[in-house]
């Protein structure tokens, strides 16, 4: 039966070359035989379907033809001289390490790189506003402070490494349905490094990395916003012969049932009498920095806004946001007969 190549890949009998390679890429990803869930038997399928619909006399045969053509079974010729010479027929700017490079160890001179961690915290209010320090316990691979992550014992020398013969790296040939490679990997005795002490140390084991409990210290900055990260460079996993990997705090602000974060100001609602409104008053608030003082003015309307210079969100050297009291007139839900008979009176003069 005639296979439908344009099919295989998933991609429609017009598609451009690009869109072919995209294609093809993504699928040799997924089913790579190495790979964790990988599909020989795809993977063979989509390299022979790229290996016809990216070279144009192939694919012009083929639309043709059909299948039949070549009867380009396999990898219907597939040459791996291509990949030697960097870009020949259909593999034009195609870079087989992209693909392959995850499986076979990797691209040489890349610097070696421990894993990030990322944690979540949650701060008050107040905290948010002002900044603070806040402390958490990780439980995570850091250097060996006996060794200082050299994995060797104090006065120890260090010698070159003989499963490497100091290079830090060793060939090995693998063998697959592609035929025998021969690829350069890490050495697994020096990590890369290239030496090896000649005594080990007695904390680590020679790893030069434990796994123990790290006590640090997170600075939350002034004025941080919801949600927003802070990342610590370094201060994640630690990896022999690289550098650690970064710490990411993720910062959750608990809500105050008082004030709310609006840029550099801070917003609240302030509850007053009819009478406070009609007549001014003076009223005392609880505020972020302390008890404060607030005038009401004669005829203050519902909703108006007053506005305390100074006291709000810090800002670059000594100047800070303001505070922003919205008023809120409460209104009696039951009037004696008295304050009933007065309030008849003013309508009656027209208030």
């Amino acid at each position: 039966m005639s296979k439908d190549y344009y099919s295989v890949l998933g991609v429609e009998k017009n598609a451009s070359k690009d869109e072919i390679k995209k294609a093809f890429r993504k699928l040799a990803h997924q089913y790579h035989p190495d790979k964790k869930g990988g599909n020989e038997g795809k993977f063979k399928e989509v390299n022979e379907a790229y290996n016809i619909l990216s070279n144009d006399q192939k694919r012009k045969e083929y639309d043709t033809y059909g299948h039949a053509f070549g009867n380009a079974g396999g990898f219907g010729g597939f040459d791996f001289s291509q990949f030697n010479q960097g870009a020949t027929q259909g593999f034009n700017d195609f870079d087989l390490g992209d693909i392959f490079g995850e499986f076979f160890g990797g691209r040489r001179g890349r610097t070696k790189r421990g894993s990030d961690i990322s944690v979540d915290i949650e701060v008050n209010f107040y905290d948010s506003i002002f900044g603070t320090e806040r402390k958490i316990i990780l439980n995570k691979t850091s250097y060996c402070e006996n060794c200082k992550g050299s994995g060797a014992e104090k006065n120890s020398e260090m010698e070159n490494c003989k499963t490497c013969n100091g290079k830090g790296r060793i060939h090995e040939t693998t063998k697959s349905f592609f035929g025998t490679f021969t690829t350069e990997k890490e050495c697994r005795e020096c990590h890369g490094v290239g030496e090896i002490p000649k005594k080990k140390c007695r904390t680590c084991g020679g790893h030069g990395l434990i796994k123990k409990q790290e006590e640090i210290s997170i600075k939350i900055p002034v004025g941080i916003e919801d949600g927003q990260m802070i990342r610590l460079s370094g201060a994640g996993e630690a990896i022999r012969g690289g550098v650690s990997g970064d710490l990411y705090v993720k910062v959750h602000i608990r809500r105050d049932q008082n004030f709310i974060k609006e840029g550099n100001n801070l917003v609240t609602t302030l509850n007053i009498k009819v009478t406070d409104a009609l007549l001014g008053g003076e009223y005392t608030l609880n505020t972020l920095d302390g008890k404060l003082k607030v005038k009401i003015p004669e005829g203050v309307s519902f909703g108006e806004t007053l506005r305390i210079k100074g006291k709000g969100v810090p800002m670059s050297g000594n100047s800070r946001g303001d505070l922003l009291i919205k008023i809120n007139i409460e209104l009696p839900k039951k009037l004696s007969k008295k304050a009933k008979k007065e309030l008849e009176d003013l309508r009656e003069e027209g208030l």
